[in-house]
């Protein structure tokens, strides 16, 4: 049984995995995009050149020597690379149109360590779109539970896009918990359920979780941050049903 969240980290499977760029005729400063992102993560960026009738500037996923995802670059710079975290803020990119790469959907159960701003524009980025692809997922199901923490309860209002995601994910049918600091007196118009307090799990977890119904089919899938230092966060996103569910549990019963 989990102690805690941190506990979870403990019991994450990832193998040995890094990224392929194949054929590359993209310029320095795109490779140097994807370097960025991935910079003191456990999964490095190479180069080879592959069949020359195969595409130009594809990203391959390696695990254990064997190829199980390929991106184009294009998809990696629209879904990620080129994109700015305000422009989910605000609400510019639709829910719909969230999209994880299969490259960086493999990397589940990868533990990240990303700083936030102003010491990077860049590595939190990853999970950010995440976040988003589990409340996307959640709007499609419209059944099951979603629980999120923010930290502070007021951004959910301060940031017009995610207040818009909320809105539509709980009024899709999923059952939605909120957690975080702060007065919950403005999302009392929303369909949600909000969890106030000043524990650790209130003030340094990032969680975005997301179960179907009990006994249906359907994606688990669950991201889980930590703020062990300031601004400092170690998180990792993973698909796995048994995890996610008892991730869900834990939340559920001690946060």
């Amino acid at each position: 049984m989990a102690e805690s969240l941190r506990s979870f980290f403990d019991e994450l499977e990832a193998s040995d995995r890094h990224l392929v760029l194949l054929n590359r005729s993209s310029p320095d400063p795109v490779r140097n995009l994807l370097d960025s992102l991935l910079d003191g993560q456990p999964v490095s960026v190479s180069e080879a050149e592959a069949d020359t009738a195969a595409d130009d500037d594809v990203v391959a996923l390696v695990e254990d020597g064997s190829v199980v995802a390929r991106s184009t670059l294009d998809e990696l710079l629209e879904s990620v690379l080129l994109i700015n975290s305000d422009l989910y803020k605000s609400g510019a990119i639709d829910l719909d149109e969230v999209a994880l790469p299969a490259v960086f959907e493999g990397l589940d159960e990868v533990p990240f360590r990303v700083r936030g701003y102003p010491a990077s524009n860049k590595e939190k980025l990853l999970l950010i779109v995440v976040s988003r692809v589990i409340e996307r997922i959640a709007a499609e199901h419209g059944a099951g539970t979603l629980r999120a923490s923010f930290q502070r309860l007021s951004r959910i209002d301060d940031e017009r896009g995610t207040r818009d995601v909320y809105e539509r994910v709980a009024g899709s049918g999923v059952d939605v918990h909120v957690y975080g600091v702060g007065e919950a007196d403005s999302l009392s118009g929303l369909p949600i359920t909000v969890h106030t307090g000043t524990s650790y799990p209130y003030q340094r977890s990032w969680f975005v979780v997301f179960t179907p119904p009990e006994g249906g089919d359907g994606d688990h899938v669950a991201l889980l941050a930590l703020e062990d230092e300031p601004n400092v966060w170690d998180g990792f996103w993973t698909f796995r049903p048994e995890l996610v569910t008892r991730i869900e549990r834990y939340i559920a019963e001690h946060v």
